[in-house]
This record gives C-alpha cells, structure tokens and sequence, in this order.
C-alpha cells in the first residue's frame, strides 16, 4: 500500500511540475481557454504517458514478479519457448516473461512498446491449468501486445480525461457567472469551484464507462488472438477453466485491466467492468470465424 501511494504521490507531482513548465514556456493563463486547454491536455495525457511508460517497473514491483532471464526448470523453460513462437508468430519482439506469486488462475501483459513487453503468469494459473490451456492465456496475452492495447489504452484515458477537465470548468464557469449576476468572476466564485468538483466526479463516471467499454472489447480481440496462437479449442477450454475457478483478482489497478480474468457484476456495475461475463466470451469464441478479426459474433473489430 505504502509503494501504491508513493507512485501516486510521485505521478502527480511529476504531472504538475510539467504542466508549470509548460505554461511557464508558453506564457499562457490557465483562466484563458487556451491555457486551459494545454492545462488539460498536460493533466488529462501526463498521469496516462507516465503510467504507461512506467508500466512494465510498476507492474513488476507491485507483484514480485520473477523475471526469467534463465529458465530454472522445465516449466519456466516452456513458457520462454510458447511467448517466443507466439511473439514471432504475432510479428512483435520477444517479450519479458515473468512468474508472480498468486493463488488465483490469471495473467497479464503490459509495457509501452509492443517490442519491449512483459508477460505475466502466476503460479496459481501454473499449478491449475493443463498445458494447453496455459498456451492459449499466454496468446491471449500477446494478442493484447501485438494490438497495441496497451497504448492504446492509454491515448483514451488521455483524451477522457481532458475532455473531463475541459468540460466541468468550462461548466463550471457558465453557473458561475449565473450565480454572480453576470459579474466576470474570473471562474474564483464558490459556484464555480462546487461545479467543478462535482462535475469532475460526474463526467468522471461517464468517460471510466467509455474506456471500460473499450476495454471490454479489446477482450474480444485479444480471445481472437488467442484462438489464432493457440487454437480456438485451446483457449475456450482456457476460459471454462476460469469460469470453474474464478475468484477475486489480485492485480494491482495498473495492470488489472490487461489481465486474463476480470470481475463479474450485472445492471449498472457491467458498465464499469474491464473484462465482459466468461460465458460471453465462451460463446463469441464458438461463434468466431478465423481471420474475421473480433470474436463477437464474426464482427470484424
């Protein structure tokens, strides 16, 4: 927890001593829409861009994760040789392949560069699942690599985010100058500042609806991806053994979203799930016609 609030603590900071130095360069108010824009834009894209680019350090901090620079035994030696045939397979660089400790059946993948990634498995997934289907997590995985899901990722909460803050001061300043008789209060009223915090919190809501929708997708893409890797039997059994065993994920939230299994809700909480229901995912891959891109239902993604 301690490590989890200094990487927060640090990321903004980091975002605020650039977003002073930008404005400083620029010459620009941040009362103005221009500067609040590039004030957005900084804020919105800065935490995404360093998260990103730290991902890989992170991830293997927050989860002890071993990484196999020489394989140890016979298994840590056949997931070296399956993430290499499938990164060549994918057309992407060899990824880092590491080993966490945790009981629940899970992997991820995470890194900037589709050529420099790292791919996780733990060792409850190890110790659970046959060989097979651990072949088809692990080009699951690669998928999501060879997509580009995780920059991509990225670039969406960064334009989420700015739309956010662009749009609650702009708001903000609207009920403000209501709220003053028209008097230009520089958006410094206390409307303003009581529109802002809540609008953050609501327009907040809606764009965590919109990455996890896309996030929800990628999904699809990513079984595809597997099925193509490893074989469409392969990884539908690799999700019913998931299904039979699922429990709460251990993940840190950096990484959570890249890995193999999600969480499950209905109603209103679907919407801000990361990873659709296993049974959807069961009967798109079913469904799915190789080389048809997105596993739901043939469409093409």
């Amino acid at each position: 927890m301690f490590k989890r609030v200094a990487l927060f603590l640090a990321t903004n900071l980091a975002v605020l001593a650039l977003l002073s130095i930008v404005m400083s360069v620029l010459g620009l108010n941040p009362s103005s829409m221009a500067g609040l824009l590039v004030m957005a834009a900084v804020f919105g894209f800065g935490g995404s861009i360093i998260s990103l680019l730290s991902s890989k350090w992170i991830a293997k901090r927050t989860t002890g994760a071993h990484v196999i620079d020489q394989p140890r035994n016979e298994t840590e030696r056949w997931l070296v040789d399956t993430v290499r045939r499938q990164a060549q397979a994918a057309g992407i660089g060899m990824p880092e392949v590491a080993v966490y400790d945790a009981p629940e059946i899970n992997a991820f993948a995470t890194g900037a560069n589709r050529n420099k990634a790292l791919v996780a498995v733990s060792t409850g997934l190890l110790r659970a699942m046959e060989r097979d289907e651990a072949e088809a997590v692990l080009g699951h995985e690669v998928s999501h690599v060879a997509n580009g899901d995780m920059v991509t990722m990225a670039l969406l909460q960064g334009v989420l985010n700015t739309f956010v803050i662009v749009l609650s001061r702009v708001v903000g300043r609207v009920i403000d100058g209501y709220l003053s008789g028209g008097r230009d209060s520089g958006g410094g009223g206390i409307g303003y500042f009581v529109t802002v915090f809540v609008l953050d919190m609501v327009f907040g809501l809606f764009a965590s609806m919109i990455a996890m929708w896309f996030s929800r997708h990628r999904e699809f893409r990513a079984d595809a991806g597997g099925a193509t890797l490893a074989g469409r039997d392969k990884m539908v059994a690799a999700l019913q053994r998931l299904s039979q065993t699922y429990g709460a994920s251990t993940l840190p939230k950096q990484v959570a979203a890249f890995g193999i299994s999600g969480g499950v809700g209905h109603g209103l909480k679907r919407l801000f799930l990361s990873h659709p229901p296993l049974e959807e995912r069961i009967e798109a891959l079913r469904n799915w016609q190789p080389n048809s891109g997105d596993v739901r239902q043939g469409v093409v993604a």
